[in-house]
């Protein structure tokens, strides 16, 4: 039989875990959490699998006589693929002897809690990678001054986003550069905000955090070796948008590692003869000053001239965008030079609460003891349930979860420091 105070006290751990992890994790503590109760608002789409919508693109022409555009819906997805568990196997003896019922949670609870909790940051960390096309820092030099933040959110702004909810993460290494910069705002609150140690202060509108669980990109051959490719050919489908590069001047033949999936890459300014590429503002589509950056979309391998083709993440297009592709000032030409950046740790910019998290309430394990509780604001969920095995002494303890994210790149920046 179980000591009724742990029966007493399942539910009151659960509330205590979740407030422990909010604390904890500055990424996940800032998700959105839309698609918190995903399991039970949207019935219509049956599945691990939502598509949700985002907002519309539309261009503008110089005449009162109405040209009809098409009407494109852009989507994106978010998938609840992620299944975690933490368990803890005790004896009946340990039980009585060892374990502290009414200190478990201080102990062991706390233990599982953390470590769910890193597991699900660094998956969300993982889609500052996997997401945002547009990035500030070469992955050679550090971005840890005061004034380098100040230029890399006047980039992200520039661009055109969501003009509100601006967050922006850091690694932790970096911070006490930036404290020395001259950065004064980067102390804690006194107050209510103590608990949580990630939070760093608020500048120009911008709250920034620092993370240890950002996770490192490891570039292909050409970025390792900051290799700049020239540009052979583009190819562009029927809308006008490129979709991939053929780059000569890869530092070897057949190299199976040339490029990787989400290696960054952009054009160099100038070179032989060719006017700055730029990007154009992602709404209204005006000149502006951003160099163009795009991803790798897929890994590809160079072939025996020393030639490879790179997948566009997103697609390039010039003039106006009805679609995801992102707009630039001029077509690729051969001759052209794009850089490739090495491997690197990605933070993030962000504004408009562009990434969702969804982590779905578990059923419960009938029929032992046990908890799903969520934390309304945040979406978090993590279900605790114990039983014993039928006639072993073991009684196990354990905590699980399931969960997904998804990161509009529309409204979001990297922001990458070298390994």
């Amino acid at each position: 039989m179980y000591p009724a105070n742990y029966l007493q006290a399942v539910q009151t751990y659960q509330k205590s875990g979740l407030a422990y992890l909010q604390n904890l994790y500055c990424i996940l503590a800032n998700t959105n959490s839309k698609f918190k109760h995903f399991n039970t608002d949207y019935t219509g789409n049956l599945g691990s699998v939502i598509t949700y919508e985002k907002p519309p693109r539309a261009t503008v022409v110089s005449s009162l006589v109405a040209q009809f555009e098409d009407a494109v819906q852009r989507v994106q997805s978010i998938s609840v693929n992620q299944p975690a568990s933490v368990a803890f196997a005790f004896t009946s003896q340990e039980l009585i002897f060892n374990i502290d019922p009414m200190d478990y949670m201080n102990r062991f609870g706390k233990a599982a809690i953390n470590a769910l909790g890193s597991k699900v940051e660094s998956y969300l960390a993982s889609d500052f990678i996997k997401y945002p096309y547009r990035f500030y820092g070469n992955g050679v030099q550090q971005v840890n001054t005061f004034g380098q933040l100040a230029e890399a959110t006047a980039q992200f702004k520039a661009f055109g986003s969501v003009q509100n909810g601006y967050k922006g993460f850091l690694p932790s290494l970096t911070v006490p550069n930036i404290v020395n910069s001259g950065l004064n705002q980067f102390v804690m609150n006194r107050n209510e905000e103590l608990a949580n140690s990630w939070k760093l202060g608020t500048y120009a509108n911008v709250e920034w955090y620092e993370s240890n669980l950002l996770q490192v990109h490891y570039s292909g051959t050409e970025g390792v070796e900051q290799n700049e490719l020239t540009v052979v050919s583009a190819t562009q489908d029927a809308a006008g948008q490129y979709t991939s590069i053929t780059f000569s001047g890869t530092m070897a033949e057949n190299d199976s590692n040339s490029i990787k999936k989400y290696d960054r890459l952009y054009f160099v300014d100038g070179v032989n003869g060719f006017q700055n590429m730029r990007f154009l503002t992602f709404t209204g589509y005006q000149p502006t000053q951003l160099p163009v950056q795009f991803m790798s979309a897929s890994d590809a391998a160079s072939n025996s001239s020393n030639q490879v083709t790179v997948t566009l993440n997103p697609p390039l297009v010039v003039g106006s965008s009805l679609t995801d592709s992102a707009a630039i000032n001029q077509a690729i030409q051969p001759g052209m030079k794009v850089a490739v950046v090495p491997s690197h740790t990605a933070g993030c910019l962000y504004s408009g609460n562009p990434h969702f998290l969804a982590m779905p309430k578990l059923p419960e394990q009938i029929p032992y003891p046990s908890s799903s509780e969520y934390d309304e604001e945040t979406g978090v969920s993590i279900r605790h349930y114990y039983g014993t095995v039928f006639t072993q002494n073991q009684q196990g303890f354990i905590y699980d979860c399931v969960y997904g994210s998804s990161l509009d790149p529309d409204n979001s920046m990297a922001i990458i420091n070298p390994i």
